[in-house]
């Protein structure tokens, strides 16, 4: 098969959409992914069911991924490593190695942008890819999909599974339907026929929670869904109601996004599980303001103020608590947000138990440009001063570069940033 680079202006050419026509979106996901980069690291594992989980001595015992063998026995994605462990009693564990990821992603999606500008990540191993416009250079949407499949394997001997239709959502279920190394294909024509009777918990908007309520209205099938009565479901869901039925209908107006063209999130988190158990609140301030950097520094390079803080915490016996509160002043500087995160800590635990993980966020997010300092926060101007020269340190030499007084000498958080990008959009990784 001949591979055609496409030039800017064929590009270009491709983003224009027909209103009156079906897209053809492609969404290609790569079959186990962090497994299958792990059995090309280690081929001697080859034939063996295998699992990539944290490491256990710093409390991350889960599988995090796992290979087809792995599944077949019944290993899930989640489950303690005992677990697994006792349902597969030859399986090989082995740890993460991220950077290895980020290069067989980068790899993948230069493949992918060869057929199109439009390829919007949805993490590290999936995306959607509009092909509408390249359908006169490579074929239609099966015939890229299997050319894609093909590429993706002789170039990096990985798998991935395609789902192909009309929709980012249909397309999104095709690729679920059949794995690995495979095209599904959902057109308009029959894709009922092929999804009708599955569960709308199918649909990737669609959550347990959710699916339990339509099926308490006696909605158990995406073909029921699709012709529900829609002011009927506005009463239980309010606006929502009519997203759900369109997914279901396969009405969908969203746009697959440009590829590296970055939409600014409604929220930022950053949480870890400690190496040992939290035992008092002043252990708990060096965890929040340590989680808390790298939550500013998500803000700043969306150029985004948080209006308001939320805090997530799990004890040893794994129960959640979380809590919001408002800011005084919208902020993207690490001190406000920690110190509203320890304001809330003390409204939420009194440490007669210590506490296994911290979560920090910034909700409520503005574009930066949208608020204005009043003439009587004078210190706001000097702060983004010494945060924007923090920033820069930390972009050329690293995290560690520059650190809190208060988190120096600690062992709960010595690892936490090891593998965080610091440099701006512009140069950070791409997968």
């Amino acid at each position: 098969m001949t591979y055609y680079k496409l030039e800017p202006l064929v590009l270009q050419a491709k983003s224009v959409y027909n209103k009156g026509v079906d897209r053809t979106i492609l969404h290609c996901d790569l079959n186990n992914f962090y497994a299958s980069v792990e059995q090309k690291l280690h081929p001697e594992y080859d034939g063996l069911p295998l699992a990539v989980c944290g490491d256990p001595k710093q409390r991350h015992g889960i599988v995090l991924a796992k290979n087809q063998l792995a599944k077949k026995a019944g290993v899930q994605t989640g489950e303690a490593i005992w677990i697994s462990k006792q349902k597969c009693p030859d399986i090989v564990f082995v740890a993460p190695h991220y950077n290895e990821y980020v290069k067989y992603s980068k790899q993948v999606f230069s493949i992918y942008t060869q057929y199109t500008d439009r390829v919007e990540s949805f993490g590290i191993d999936e995306c959607w890819l509009d092909v509408t416009g390249s359908k006169k250079l490579f074929g239609d949407g099966k015939t890229i999909a299997d050319a894609l499949r093909e590429r993706v394997k002789a170039e990096t001997g990985l798998t991935i599974s395609v789902g192909v239709s009309f929709t980012k959502t249909l397309a999104k279920l095709g690729s679920d339907l059949k794995k690995p190394d495979a095209t599904t294909v959902l057109d308009r024509a029959h894709y009922m026929d092929i999804i009708g009777d599955l569960s709308p918990s199918e649909l990737i908007m669609i959550g347990g929670r959710t699916a339990k309520k339509l099926s308490d209205l006696n909605i158990h099938t995406i073909r029921e869904l699709a012709a529900a009565n829609r002011q009927a479901l506005r009463y239980h869901f309010g606006v929502i109601a009519d997203n759900l039925v369109n997914a279901a209908a396969g009405i969908e107006t969203e746009e697959v996004k440009r590829f590296n063209e970055h939409s600014a999130p409604k929220s930022v988190s950053n949480g870890t599980t400690t190496p040992r158990n939290i035992e008092n609140i002043e252990e708990a301030k060096v965890v929040i303001y340590s989680l808390a950097e790298l939550v500013a520094v998500r803000l700043r390079q969306y150029d985004l103020l948080a209006q308001g803080i939320s805090l997530a915490i799990r004890d040893p016996q794994l129960n959640w608590r979380s809590k919001q509160s408002p800011l005084p002043n919208p902020s993207a500087n690490a001190g406000d947000i920690a110190e509203g995160c320890i304001r809330l800590l003390g409204t939420m635990h009194s440490f007669s138990d210590s506490l296994r993980s911290i979560t920090v966020g910034a909700i409520r997010l503005i574009p930066k440009d949208e608020w204005q300092p009043s003439l009587f926060d004078g210190d706001v101007e000097k702060e983004e001063k010494l945060d924007a020269s923090v920033d820069l340190i930390r972009e050329k030499y690293g995290y560690h570069a520059l650190t809190r007084g208060i988190t120096l000498g600690d062992d709960l958080t010595g690892n936490l940033h090891e593998d965080d990008d610091f440099r701006p959009f512009h140069q950070s990784k791409s997968t």
